[in-house]
């Protein structure tokens, strides 16, 4: 399936791994191909139409994704505001420092949901009649798909259907591979 990807697919892969490791994620899900989908320029246009700003969603989900990779609560039973030290490791060794500091493995794996976002993409390319699988479809995989990503998006109040709707109306040259 890989070989079907678009350079624009790749790069969402691509970045959704660099999420994962800036995130200190032991795993890449859904939500870290959400999040590099947000710096691509079609789900980015398509969310635009929805009146969501792509950077002002992909700081939420940069903010959830660091949550759920420390345990903030367990770090306040024992006293510790981990907003505090997050800000003074910025301010001290600059932005986004304690997350670095995390051990990543060279390859981070995808969990069985983002497989299955990035099959579901392939059968979107399919049915839009698409040789190759774009960042749309990626996208639009996600939205078919029961996932952190789609219940991320949902939260946020956004429409899966109408942000569904967005991709595909935005013609074959968006949902077409580049």
């Amino acid at each position: 399936m890989f070989e079907r990807l678009s350079h624009e697919a790749r790069a969402t892969v691509a970045a959704a791994q660099d999420v994962a490791g800036a995130t200190a994620s032991r795993s890449i899900d859904t939500r870290h191909l959400l999040m590099a989908l947000t710096g691509q320029e079609t789900p980015a246009a398509a969310l635009r139409r929805l009146d969501v700003d792509p950077e002002r969603l992909r700081e939420s989900l940069r903010a959830e994704l660091v949550a759920s990779g420390i345990d903030s609560e367990a770090l306040q039973s024992l006293g510790i505001d981990l907003a505090a030290v997050r800000e003074r490791a910025d301010a001290v060794f600059g932005p986004g420092a304690l997350d670095a500091a995390g051990h990543r493995p060279a390859r981070i794996p995808f969990t069985r949901d983002a497989k299955k976002a990035l099959e579901l993409a392939l059968r979107e390319a399919l049915r839009l009649k698409n040789k190759t699988i774009g960042a749309s479809h990626v996208l639009l995989g996600i939205l078919r798909a029961q996932c952190p990503a789609r219940d991320f998006l949902t939260a946020q109040g956004i429409d899966a259907d109408a942000l569904r709707r967005s991709l595909e109306t935005a013609g074959p040259s968006a949902s077409a591979a580049a």
